[in-house]
């Protein structure tokens, strides 16, 4: 599954988020890392929100804070 990590420079929350990802069993993720500072657009939409995971798919997204389960079941 490829998804999106939109996230912002030293932003301890999107470490956590990577972390989360890296951590999930039996699920084949391709993560694709996005600093939002990068692109004005981006950082009016995820500013206030990073960081987001949002699946390649079907362009749904979990916004900060989630749990482990929320982003097990987001990636089922």
């Amino acid at each position: 599954m490829k998804v999106i990590l939109y996230s912002g420079p030293h932003c301890g929350l999107c470490d956590q988020a990577l972390d989360m990802l890296h951590s999930m069993q039996n699920i084949d993720i391709q993560i694709e890392k996005i600093n939002i500072r990068d692109s004005v657009e981006l950082y009016h939409l995820y500013g206030a929100r990073i960081p987001v995971i949002k699946r390649n798919s079907d362009a749904a997204e979990l916004g900060w804070p989630f749990s482990i389960e929320a982003l097990q079941a987001f990636l089922s």
